[in-house]
């Protein structure tokens, strides 16, 4: 649809070869921003509603399970699918108590990542504030 506008997801992790391959994966369907810490989400955050938001939980500054509180009790309905290297059953269930509505390991591929959004991003776009 001409004049469609792409959803805006928001890739937050410390790791330039991570970031690297979200952008790979994403750059054609999607607007990105990407990010390397929880503070600097939070606070592209208070500007920019994306539509999605991935989150690693292992990064300086902030955990990722804190910075997924954080954003989940500024923007309850953004969809938060957390990645992390560390993965457990405790970790993803914790992630999901905490309103994350998906759980991916690294490493991941593009099957992993594009199913993830399919399954969480809303099929309308409404407008960003």
């Amino acid at each position: 649809m001409p004049g469609a506008r792409r959803p805006l997801i928001l890739v937050c992790d410390d790791q330039d070869s991570v970031r690297r391959s979200y952008k790979v994966i994403l750059s054609k369907r999607y607007d990105v921003q990407f990010v390397a810490n929880g503070l600097e989400a939070l606070a592209f955050l208070k500007k920019v509603t994306p539509d999605l938001v991935f989150l690693d939980l292992k990064m300086p500054k902030r955990h990722g399970m804190d910075i997924l509180t954080d954003i989940k009790r500024a923007v309850p309905a953004l969809p938060v699918i957390v990645v992390t290297g560390y993965h457990s059953a405790e970790v993803a269930q914790e992630a999901a108590r905490l309103g994350a509505v998906d759980y991916i390991a690294k490493p991941f591929g593009s099957a992993d990542i594009l199913s993830a959004i399919a399954k969480s991003l809303p099929q309308t776009n409404p407008p960003r504030r």
